[in-house]
């Protein structure tokens, strides 16, 4: 991909009537130029790097206004891609920005491709691959947890450990191929050393790799599907969590002919919870559309909350949809506990409950804590955030585990020193694609082809 032709891009959301502010963003050599080009500021306004101009956008030949506008100029090396960059701060909505950007492409830009402002960043050594992707994470954020883990990535959190991993593994590689190369003129190597610290570089690498279904679930967070026959107070229980009137509650059954949704942050992470019709036999036809539903929703759930009443107790109904739903994470909610003295009887496969009464907003804490322990992420909390790994790291780091688990056995196999050497290539090579250091072209297009344009 070039990197000397100029490129441009709305780097803000186009919503019509929404948005006060467009931005027109700009980055390469002829940036400069074509903002001269096309903003007018009046009077007498310094053009100097890390300034903000006002003036008006103009069409060059003709004059016409196109906008009235702020220009930020931020000049090679002091920008965000180490280039020359251009922002024209226009009045938000769609014509405006879509005209300027037009006039940008006209005076020589080219239309930025997804990511290509931040991959420039990465080929101009601002940033590392590790930091160019917690950019996008940080973007697409949907917790604050998820931001916060991005937000420490761009810090260097995973960076820093990658690199001395890196380092380590060079410097063993330097030590082992010396004795290749000068056998008679150096000692013998100190295996014992050499195997104590590769088992070292195996305990912080599965450190690392442990992060990585705490990395998944703040970034694609957890689907929750909550089921249970008509009148159980599935309703009341969304309505109850979300703290808002998202379903329709009343006393007769089947009310929800079809599945609401509601997103919701537990514990940081980013839950996305539905509400399924009451699932019964029954001759309605638009009924039996949403109980066929909510069982697809049960079974494309990461959890199910089946969701009983405790007045009435455990059912035949609750065994049978119990029975379908039973191969994915059930948490059993007993609803309506108020109404109720002692606990209704319930099998004996049964062992993870919670008692709520949703309709009087009681329960719902040991719900998301139950949760938690579920998807076994109850410690996670800001603190724990420093380290979120993503899959495509996680694969990396998987290859330098085996990697790393292979020159411990060429050691104790007392394999020629030339296969030690294979090995901890191969895990220098998987740790280096991490941070960027050893990437191809096709992962840095895939990578940065998930970036939104002005990104």
């Amino acid at each position: 991909m070039a990197t000397n032709e100029t490129i441009a891009a709305i780097a803000t959301a186009v919503v019509p009537t929404q948005g006060s502010v467009g931005i027109v963003r700009l980055s390469g050599v002829t940036a400069y130029k074509i903002a001269q080009q096309i903003f007018q500021s009046p009077g007498t306004q310094v053009w100097e790097s890390h300034r903000i101009v006002y003036g008006y956008i103009r069409h060059p030949k003709t004059q016409q206004l196109i906008d009235e506008a702020l220009l930020l100029i931020m000049l090679s090396p002091r920008s965000y891609t180490r280039e020359d960059v251009i922002e024209f701060h226009c009045h938000g909505g769609i014509m405006a920005v879509q005209q300027v950007l037009q006039l940008c492409l006209e005076a020589g830009a080219r239309l930025a491709q997804p990511g290509e402002f931040t991959l420039r960043a990465f080929l101009n050594g601002r940033l590392d691959l590790t930091q160019a992707e917690s950019i996008n994470d940080l973007v697409g954020a949907k917790s604050p947890q998820a931001a916060q883990a991005a937000l420490m990535g761009l810090e260097g959190f995973l960076r820093s450990p990658i690199i001395q991993l890196r380092a380590t593994c060079l410097d063993i590689l330097a030590e082992i191929e010396a004795r290749i190369d000068f056998e008679e003129d150096l000692p013998p190597l100190n295996i014992e050393d050499i195997t104590a610290k590769i088992s070292q570089l195996l305990v912080k690498v599965g450190e690392i790799l442990e992060t990585a279904n705490r990395g998944e679930l703040l970034r694609s967070g957890l689907k929750i599907a909550i089921v249970g026959r008509p009148n159980v107070g599935k309703s009341s229980l969304l309505n109850a969590w979300s703290k808002c009137d998202r379903a329709i509650v009343t006393d007769l059954p089947g009310t929800t002919r079809d599945v609401v949704e509601s997103q919701l942050v537990v514990g940081g992470i980013p839950v996305q919870v539905l509400d399924t019709a009451g699932i019964r036999e029954t001759s309605d036809k638009v009924e039996k559309i949403g109980v066929e539903r909510s069982l697809t929703s049960a079974q494309g759930a990461d959890l199910v909350l089946l969701t009983i009443d405790a007045f009435a107790g455990w059912t035949e109904e609750d065994a049978d949809i119990y029975t379908s739903v039973q191969h994915r994470p059930v948490i059993l909610v007993i609803n309506k506990i108020d109404l109720v003295e002692t606990k209704p009887q319930l099998p004996d496969n049964i062992t993870l409950t919670v008692e709520t009464a949703a309709a009087q907003n009681k329960g719902i804490e040991r719900l998301e804590q139950a949760i938690l322990t579920t998807v076994q992420t109850g410690s996670v909390k800001s603190a724990d955030m420093d380290l979120a790994i993503n899959q495509r790291q996680a694969a990396a780091l998987t290859r330098a585990k085996i990697s790393l688990q292979q020159v411990i056995e060429a050691v104790t196999d007392t394999l020629p020193l030339d296969f030690w050497t294979i090995d901890l290539r191969g895990a220098i090579q998987a740790l280096g694609e991490i941070t960027g250091e050893e990437v191809t072209e096709s992962v840095l297009d895939r990578i940065f082809s998930r970036f939104c344009i002005g990104k």
